[in-house]
């Protein structure tokens, strides 16, 4: 179906301005607000500037698929190009604005399948052994209320952002177990002084709020620290850390250690890596860590090594 199809009759969708106006408005009601600021963002900074006066119902294949491509090359504030991971957000934006439009029986004509957008495949950084021991023995050694976040994430996998709005009151010492049931993220914020602001929010999904159990060894850590009402990195009950000074101080002790340099995130990747290296159940693992689903703990984290892709080929010998 191509632009010159539409006929008077047939009901157009309206400039794609009005259109994802309405949409926000409706989304709002279900969504998270770090997802409708994440919308909001993306419609003012790519989409509309290209299509805000355009009727919806014009935009054809080729338009995406062109606008893709533009993304691609020259993208972003410096002009420099878009990441796949932004395109894709870009493109499911404008298919979430394509769903809302087709429930109203309104036309459309393009379809998001039309484009392929390629993703980079980035290694996930993982301590190797000698790196984590180094750093638990340096945090440790430390016995701050930074070190000992760090140690919790190390042994227990939780997200920054779920650190950093963690409580002493959602860690039961007695009973060895932590509920994760808020992160904290910056956001975006109209209106006021301040452009962004600090917030204490509920997780995206449902999975994310989880109660996972202590190992004893961060029990005898987390017991001289323990203070009610308080947050866990500040002891204070007003006082908080938020995630990118947690990241900052993470990155100087990675530093100060002599270690390869990685984003806050490694702790995460590191735990679920030494959960599957010493063979725990995958579905306990992926409840623990607050995937929706044991599929993306195994792809992302359950990669056979060499060795043991070898040790499974010389089974074969028992065959014959």
């Amino acid at each position: 179906m191509n632009k010159e199809v539409i006929s008077g009759n047939e009901r157009k969708a309206g400039k794609v301005s009005e259109v994802s106006n309405a949409w926000l408005n409706e989304a709002a009601l279900t969504l998270k607000e770090s997802s409708i600021i994440k919308y909001e963002d993306i419609l003012k900074n790519y989409i509309l500037p290209v299509y805000g006066e355009m009727d919806f119902s014009m935009i054809t294949n080729m338009d995406l698929v062109n606008f893709v491509d533009e993304l691609r090359r020259t993208g972003g504030i410096k002009k420099q190009g878009l990441s796949p991971a932004t395109i894709s957000e870009v493109i499911t934006t404008m298919n979430l604005l394509r769903s809302y439009v087709q429930r109203k029986n309104l036309i459309v004509l393009f379809n998001p399948h039309c484009v392929n957008i390629k993703h980079d495949r980035h290694d996930i950084r993982v301590f190797s052994i000698y790196e984590e021991n180094k750093l638990i023995k340096y945090l440790k050694k430390k016995d701050d209320l930074t070190s000992v976040g760090i140690l919790i994430c190390l042994y227990t996998g939780i997200r920054i952002g779920e650190l950093c709005a963690l409580k002493w009151n959602d860690v039961n010492l007695s009973e060895r177990t932590m509920k994760i049931g808020k992160t904290m993220q910056r956001l975006r914020v109209y209106g006021k002084e301040h452009k962004t602001e600090v917030k204490i929010l509920d997780p995206k999904s449902d999975h994310s709020v989880r109660i996972i159990p202590i190992p004893k060894v961060l029990v005898r850590i987390l017991k001289p620290h323990f203070t009610k009402d308080a947050f866990v990195l500040t002891g204070d009950t007003e006082k908080f850390v938020e995630p990118r000074v947690m990241q900052n101080r993470f990155k100087k002790i990675l530093q100060t250690c002599g270690i390869k340099d990685a984003n806050f995130h490694s702790t995460r990747h590191t735990f679920a890596t030494r959960c599957v290296e010493l063979d725990f159940d995958i579905k306990s693992l992926s409840e623990i860590l607050g995937h929706s689903s044991v599929t993306i703990t195994l792809n992302r984290y359950v990669h056979p090594t060499m060795k043991l892709k070898r040790e499974n080929m010389n089974k074969l010998k028992e065959l014959f």
